[in-house]
């Protein structure tokens, strides 16, 4: 077992995020937007200031992992990590180990994202697991108590839906991504609003219920991503919110991998 901090990065299409893990205990966690180009010490000092602030030294920090699915950002922060923490990252990837078995069409087209996100799935719920994680695109990956990983879904992402409104229409403003009062609304906005979330609920669920059917299973369903909660929140077909399934993913990965 690994005696000091573990630094786990989740580069996503979006945000980068940057948790420091103590064991299970995340101590900190960063996002950054990923659609802005960083280096190597730009993401060093992002980072500087959460470790001053926690009153960790940098020597104190005795493994690191990333997950990308952002090629651009990957060497600035394997670098990152090399240049400022003395460590080889592990990054998330073909051949090394998971604890869960990639049987898709082609396996190296899913992302190290939702490879980390399905290895803690399987790993909290040993049944049977769908993980839903609701980021710039929402997937839906399920991992079977063999756990093996052969079904996934990808659809867009809230943001999306209602970006794409806006940007295809002549009067229609942009939005904020909140439940409305209820769905019956009196104006531009809040019809916006009422159209656009139930709408995607009513998808979630739909899906959601396709799959269980198909599979032939009542599994869990554990939701993860900056939007999940407000989506979980708002419907019974999802059990569980989790924002920090890709860090806590992560850390079970890289154990896996120092044995």
């Amino acid at each position: 077992m690994m005696h000091g901090y573990l630094l786990a990065i989740d580069a996503g299409n979006t945000h980068v995020r940057i948790g420091l893990m103590d064991e299970e205990k995340i101590v900190f966690t960063i996002r950054l937007s990923s659609l802005t180009p960083r280096t190597a010490d730009e993401y060093w000092l992002a980072v500087r200031d959460f470790l001053q602030d926690a009153g960790i030294d940098r020597k104190q920090v005795a493994g690191a992992i990333i997950s990308c699915v952002v090629p651009d950002a990957l060497h600035a922060l394997v670098s990152c990590v090399k240049k400022y923490f003395d460590l080889d990252a592990l990054v998330v990837g073909p051949g090394i180990r998971t604890g869960i078995s990639v049987r898709t069409d082609n396996p190296r087209e899913i992302g190290a994202d939702r490879i980390v996100n399905a290895a803690y799935g399987h790993a909290m719920y040993p049944q049977g697991v769908i993980v839903a994680d609701f980021g710039t695109a929402v997937t839906y990956d399920y991992v079977s108590a063999e756990g093996i990983f052969a079904y996934t879904l990808i659809a867009p992402g809230l943001d999306i839906c209602a970006q794409a409104l806006k940007n295809n229409t002549a009067k229609l403003p942009g939005i904020a991504l909140q439940m409305p009062s209820g769905i019956l609304a009196k104006n531009t906005v809040s019809g916006m609003q009422a159209g656009v979330m139930y709408s995607y609920l009513g998808g979630v669920e739909k899906v959601i219920a396709m799959m269980k059917h198909a599979l032939h299973t009542d599994c869990p369903v554990v939701a993860t991503g900056g939007l999940g909660r407000m989506i979980a929140s708002n419907t019974h077909a999802i059990d569980t919110y989790d924002p920090d399934v890709a860090f806590k993913g992560m850390r079970m990965i890289y154990n896996l991998n120092q044995k």
